[in-house]
């Protein structure tokens, strides 16, 4: 029986994940924009054999642009640069199912998959924020419920324009004339509440029929939406017990939708800052902490739990009387984790401000690389992670440190794959199947 592997995903992040890391001085303050620094971190990962590299997204500008840096290239534009620079490492884009079309976005991933020779991944999103709604004529973010529901037809539709060409189509009959068959192109002639797509998209189907589907809600809805549809899902975690019991409970409910649980791959997030020993690692992570401005953590935390400027105190704990989950129509499971973090050790706020800085409310961990090691594999073999969705608190440097100390060390446990093998495609990567065109399945008649 062969031995169960890691999945590695790399999640870049312009200077890296900690919000401070742009101002150390081996930080490139303009790296966000630059195609040099992303084919450099694309090809340190593919070293490493990573599975993938995902590039985060949203149609608002995020931060103010005075806390760090803000300006972010469109990912799938980035990636089609990034697919002729790597040769194996999955390409995973982050896309919004509130503020797109399905035609367009399904066409782009097409293209995407074909130009990658079959690397192409979908982060699906809902998009929460007023911010965002407003720069599409909306006065407010729609309901989450309702973000939900228009995600799950906008990827039924999707997957009705990729499976519109038959994988046989092109014939390429030079003699007689024909280049493709027009029995094997299927409109989808969709009429639904958020959606009215007539004709057939003007791709060919990918490589891959579909892109990696992925997904990173973890609310209520969140999981539902992923049992039903994804095939990884990145969470943030903070400890073993809350990744068990979330692993248990999205791999449960895939199985009560009819799915193979092992076709939907658990990705907890982890910042990991490596040191030879850990003390120069917690040095490292203090350093980092110590260039936070507190007053930009301030607002941000504000802006996330839903507060009035100026609620918060630096050196106070949160507000007893903050509202329920149930209350909250954006990142609602981030909002509970951060609440949760914070109750549970007793942070003040400035506290809070600094476990946040480095990761968002995804695992920081300060160790050697056997330490990093160490916590892998606890969480892969107690059932808490399929993998790992890989955030270095600075870029390039803390990717290279993980390619080249921890990576060897997975390697040696025969956690990970040593080399690529094969050339193959993301769904290859993670084994996955290629989805079926529905229209090439033999119809079952009875005698």
């Amino acid at each position: 029986m062969t031995r169960r592997q890691l999945h590695l995903n790399a999640f870049l992040m312009s200077t890296g994940h900690h919000e401070a890391s742009w101002r150390l001085p081996e930080s490139d303050p303009y790296a966000s924009v630059d195609l040099a620094h992303y084919r450099d971190l694309a090809r340190i990962a593919e070293r490493g054999t990573f599975d993938s590299l995902f590039l985060a997204d949203g149609p608002v500008l995020f931060n103010h642009v005075g806390q760090r840096p803000s300006g972010v290239l469109e990912p799938l534009t980035l990636l089609t640069a990034l697919a002729v620079a790597t040769e194996h490492i999955g390409l995973i884009a982050t896309a919004s199912t509130s503020y797109n079309s399905p035609y367009n976005l399904a066409r782009r991933f097409a293209s995407l998959d074909h130009i990658s020779g079959g690397r192409a991944g979908w982060n699906i999103v809902t998009t929460a924020g007023a911010d965002a709604a407003r720069n599409f004529g909306l006065d407010d973010e729609p309901a989450h419920a309702t973000r939900y529901e228009r995600a799950a037809e906008f990827l039924d539709v999707a997957r009705k324009l990729w499976d519109s060409w038959e994988d046989d189509v092109v014939v390429a009959d030079k003699a007689v004339g024909v280049w493709g068959d027009e029995r094997k192109i299927h409109p989808p002639r969709h009429r639904g509440t958020h959606f009215s797509v007539e004709g057939a998209l003007n791709v060919p189907r990918g490589p891959q029929g579909y892109p990696l589907l992925v997904q990173a809600g973890s609310s209520q809805d969140g999981r539902h939406f992923a049992a039903r549809h994804a095939e990884a899902v990145f969470t943030a975690q903070q400890t073993l017990g809350d990744a068990q019991r979330f692993y248990a409970d999205l791999k449960a409910r895939a199985a009560a939708e009819g799915r193979d649980p092992d076709h939907l791959k658990i990705l907890p997030g982890i910042v990991p800052l490596i040191g030879a020993t850990e003390a120069e690692a917690r040095a490292h992570e203090r350093v980092l902490d110590e260039h936070i401005v507190p007053e930009h953590g301030l607002q941000h935390l504000e802006r996330l739990l839903r507060l009035e400027p100026g609620t918060l105190r630096l050196d106070a704990q949160l507000p007893a009387d903050l509202p329920p989950e149930s209350a909250i129509e954006g990142a609602k499971s981030r909002y509970t984790l951060i609440v949760e973090l914070a109750r549970r050790e007793r942070l003040t706020v400035r506290e809070l401000i600094g476990r946040l800085g480095g990761g968002r409310g995804h695992l920081t961990f300060a160790g050697t690389p056997e330490q990093v090691a160490d916590a892998i594999e606890k969480w892969f073999g107690l059932g808490a992670a399929d993998g790992f969705n890989i955030m270095p608190a600075l870029l390039p440097s803390g990717l290279a440190l993980f390619v080249d100390h921890v990576v060897p060390i997975l390697r040696a446990r025969g956690l990970y794959r040593t080399e690529y093998g094969p050339r193959g495609t993301l769904r290859d990567r993670y084994g996955l199947p290629r989805p079926v065109n529905p229209y090439t399945v033999p119809s079952l008649t009875h005698a």
